[in-house]
């Protein structure tokens, strides 16, 4: 693995980090057909817990074999795969060292109504796979998310003592937002800010847009100009530390390629650091999919 010095700039973001951690950041800035740009792109497959098996699996059902995943990922050239311990283990002795892995440690599903997650697997678990990280999601804004914050500190104290990095999923929701207010650009930049806070190596939030949602914010935003995804996303940047964290945004709902290139070259050009991408992959078949990642990565690039 050469660490270029785009990616020792990133690493030495990071002072309260050991060289445990910034080894394993390295290796998923590092690896794939972006490796040393700092700029990184992440198959997340975590669906199958969040929305149920046939919602998720069946508009390609190859994607329902665990196997799938990992294929689907190394053969795009991407930086790391996520997902949740079964799918992990399925596929982590056949795939070791591969692709980097990031085990989802907190998962919810749509049988609920709660706007929670629970604890589904731990540090001893990645270590044991060979992961690179671990990923938690946070709902700021639900009556959950206090504890939570709680778990994902023990957590990410444990992880950073065993060297692992930390991917935290910051996705606000709960009673006082609506749908328009957990995309809102104030609230994502909020959002952001709350997985710095928390120690995120890595933060992944949703793409924002121009809405400015809490009554108390308007005041903050009103010479704002937040007219172009490229501003809001350096917006978002801004508030992860002033740019000193790797930052990736959400693929989104299935939706038409046009629109997704346009988000993406948005945060391409607002300083993002990429995108994490599921559904509008692995619910396409392989060679579709592939052909998908392969211009996402070219527009990070600047190819396209």
């Amino acid at each position: 693995m050469r660490v270029t010095q785009k990616v020792k700039k990133i690493l030495d973001w990071y002072e309260g980090d050991s060289p445990g951690v910034k080894a394993n950041l390295a290796r998923i800035l590092c690896t794939g057909k972006l490796g040393g740009t700092g700029k990184v792109v992440i198959l997340p497959v975590d669906q199958g817990f969040e929305h149920g098996p046939a919602r998720s699996f069946a508009p390609n059902p190859a994607a329902y074999d665990p196997h799938y995943h990992f294929q689907l990922a190394i053969e795009a050239g991407l930086n790391a795969y996520a997902a949740p311990l079964g799918m992990i283990a399925q596929g982590a002795d056949t795939y070791a060292g591969q692709i980097p892995l990031i085990l989802k440690c907190n998962s919810s599903n749509s049988l609920a109504t709660n706007k929670d997650q629970a604890v589904t697997a731990g540090v001893k678990d990645a270590l044991r796979l060979g992961c690179s990280a671990i990923g938690f999601t946070i709902y700021p804004g639900s009556e959950f998310a206090f504890a939570q914050m709680e778990e994902l500190r023990e957590l990410t104290l444990e992880a950073k003592d065993a060297g692992l990095a930390v991917v935290t999923w910051s996705y606000p929701r709960g009673p006082n937002l609506d749908k328009a207010a957990e995309t809102a650009i104030d609230i994502c930049a909020y959002a952001a800010q709350m997985a710095a806070l928390l120690g995120a190596n890595i933060i992944k939030v949703k793409p924002p847009t121009a809405v400015v949602s809490l009554e108390a914010a308007k005041k903050s935003y009103a010479k704002f100009d937040g007219s172009t995804m490229a501003k809001r996303i350096e917006h978002v940047m801004q508030a992860s530390f002033a740019g000193k964290r790797v930052v990736v945004f959400s693929g989104g709902e299935h939706s038409d390629l046009d629109g997704l290139y346009e988000i993406v070259r948005g945060i391409r050009d607002g300083g993002g650091n990429g995108s994490i991408i599921g559904r509008n992959t692995f619910q396409r078949p392989k060679e579709q999919a592939l052909e998908m990642l392969n211009k996402v990565i070219d527009i990070y690039l600047g190819k396209a």
